[in-house]
């Protein structure tokens, strides 16, 4: 048995606390999330890169947790591998930007999954999905932008202490349990940026993996599985391995003490592009331009400076990224989704299906970029772009932060509107569209069965 005062025991007891009492802006920030998470997911699993994945299993028929896009359940810990795969697969998904927490990924997957085997409510699911949310915010942000830099994913890397805490939540177990749950998941963190190389979709199965981990990890803390109470510090710690950062387990314990006090979920950001999150401000700063009166057609260079922490990603090696060798990967590549927006205007997922379009390639090569120190990231996401056209004539347009996070919100209605998108996309029907939506927006105490029958519905 944990200490009573061990860290993981304090962190576990303030989790519990804080699923006890959210407040109503909270929740309903998390319906919105948890809305838009099952919208991406759902139209991922008909028309993404590895739709696939919701086969695996099909054969089984023991489990209760719906998969999205088919009618038959799966296992709890492969319902939430497939569907945190499948949120995740399209780059659309939410992001809490500081933290740099795709959290919906792992945590919608979680709860979905969990809640069903427990046979709990909506209302219990959207707040155990609230509190795994702030515990995965408050890991990102005790050493933020240190675990990327050194080429893991934070989502995946720290999803699965979150998703052992959801877990946990919704089984109603002790916090020995979830203390030693959260030190399990410490066994099982991972994730790295190796995918980049080659534009591989093993990027998409992360978030789902941290998922799948956190859900054992918690089954094995139930069978009588010990993990360390202070998984996040020490030489052997959390940070220490993955940060680099002797100090981040120290700052998250100390942010563990507002829990349920400040809470983060209203600040995270909805993605309104299919694509990397970092290229986002820089496709406002392009439309921007073109309401200006750019036409591509003379523009001689597009000069963009790129915050330095993220050139990696979107950036370099930059020959590969005006020419991806997939379209999957051209989803992290600044200038062919910059080209493309010139070209088409508006993108969608269309944009990232099939060869990639010579045109679109043949506008990147004129694009160039540095990398920009001191840019504000991770706490915002800007961008900022000079364009030079044939006649020598220089515009330049900044925008200081990426639209649908804390700085600069949208409202409920736009995300109601791109889950309708995605939802009938997918092939479901106005009625039952609406009633998905009125069901998880609206209502409370609602039996989490009528959840599932609406989202296996004529799969």
């Amino acid at each position: 048995m944990t200490g009573v005062s061990s860290p993981g025991r304090r962190v576990a007891s303030a989790l519990v606390a804080a699923n006890q009492s959210i407040p109503r802006e909270v929740i309903n920030s998390a319906r919105l999330h948890l809305l838009d998470a099952v919208g991406v997911g759902v139209v991922a699993g008909k028309r993404g890169p590895v739709a696939g994945v919701n086969q695996i299993a099909l054969s089984e028929t023991s489990g209760v947790s719906s998969v999205l896009g088919r009618s038959e359940p799966a296992s709890v810990a492969m319902a939430a591998l497939i569907n945190g795969t499948l949120i995740h697969s399209l780059e659309f998904d939410d992001t809490h930007v500081a933290s740099v927490m795709h959290g919906s990924s792992v945590l919608a997957s979680t709860a979905i999954a969990i809640a069903e085997s427990e046979g709990t409510t909506v209302e219990s699911l959207v707040s155990a999905f609230a509190t795994g949310w702030e515990f995965l915010i408050r890991i990102g942000l005790a050493s933020p932008g240190r675990i990327q830099a050194n080429g893991f994913q934070i989502t995946s890397a720290g999803g699965a202490f979150a998703s052992a805490a959801i877990s946990c939540l919704l089984s109603q177990d002790s916090t020995d349990v979830m203390s030693n749950a959260i030190g399990i998941a410490g066994s099982q963190a991972a994730g790295t940026f190796a995918f980049l190389a080659e534009g591989n979709t093993v990027k998409a199965v992360q978030p789902g993996w941290a998922a799948h981990a956190g859900i054992l990890a918690a089954e094995l803390a139930r069978s009588g599985v010990t993990g360390p109470s202070d998984v996040f510090r020490g030489k052997y710690g959390f940070y220490s391995l993955y940060a680099r950062d002797d100090s981040g387990g120290d700052r998250l314990l100390k942010s563990i003490q507002d829990l349920g006090t400040r809470w983060y979920l209203p600040e995270a950001a909805f993605k309104l592009i299919p694509s990397c999150h970092y290229i986002h401000p820089f496709v406002e700063a392009v439309e921007r331009a073109v309401a200006s009166g750019l036409n591509w057609t003379q523009m001689e260079n597009l000069h963009a400076w790129i915050p330095a922490e993220v050139t990696a990603i979107i950036a370099d090696p930059w020959e590969s990224r005006v020419r991806p060798n997939k379209s999957h990967d051209a989803r992290w590549s600044l200038p062919y989704v910059l080209a493309a927006v010139l070209i088409d205007g508006p993108i969608g997922v269309e944009l990232f299906t099939g060869e990639c379009r010579s045109d679109v390639m043949q506008l990147a090569e004129r694009m160039t970029f540095e990398p920009w120190a001191n840019s504000g990231y991770p706490e915002r996401y800007p961008a900022r772009i000079q364009i030079t056209d044939r006649k020598k004539r220089i515009q330049e347009f900044t925008v200081l932060d990426v639209k649908g996070g804390a700085g600069r919100p949208i409202e409920s209605v736009e995300v109601i509107g791109k889950a309708q998108l995605n939802l009938h996309d997918a092939g479901w029907s106005d009625e039952r569209v609406e009633r998905f939506i009125h069901v998880l927006l609206h209502e409370s105490d609602t039996p989490i069965g009528e959840f599932s029958s609406l989202l296996r519905a004529n799969n």
